[in-house]
């Protein structure tokens, strides 16, 4: 199995939770590591351009007053299968469909406030790494 890297990112609604370190955990302990991560507070412009692509989507102004909304972690993962096991860990995008013991299961509170975000393929995770880190802030 390939050693790989994803982008994984802790929603304002977490936060506002303060529900950092335990999602860290959870990820943590599903055998990821945290190879770089940074609190932000994303702009109006830094949201639109990252969630560029659901731009046409009804959908998109809602997501970009809420990621908007408050504090952020971005951070990058690595591990085996990484993307895939950061996917799992998460679990569906609705709670209520979510598997136990998942962070949306455990901590979402709804399909919009699903508390985190995940690269859903390499292509993604590069594209999503670089939005957020240099090369010089990835320390694994």
């Amino acid at each position: 199995m390939a050693l790989e890297r994803t982008f994984s990112m802790i929603k304002p609604d977490a936060t506002r939770r303060n529900l950092t370190g335990a999602i860290t955990r959870m990820l943590e302990e599903a055998g990821l590591r945290v190879i770089a991560s940074r609190r932000v507070w994303m702009s109006r412009r830094e949201a639109e351009g990252f969630y560029a692509v659901h731009k046409e989507r009804p959908f998109f102004g809602e997501l970009v007053d809420s990621m908007s909304s408050g504090p952020t972690i971005v951070q990058v993962l690595e591990g085996e299968n990484a993307i895939a096991r950061n996917r799992e860990v998460m679990g569906a995008t609705n709670p209520a469909n979510a598997a136990e013991d998942t962070i949306r299961k455990v901590h979402a509170l709804s399909i919009g406030e699903n508390s985190v975000h995940g690269s859903d393929a390499p292509e993604t995770a590069a594209q999503e790494i670089k939005y957020w880190f240099s090369d010089t802030e990835i320390v694994g």
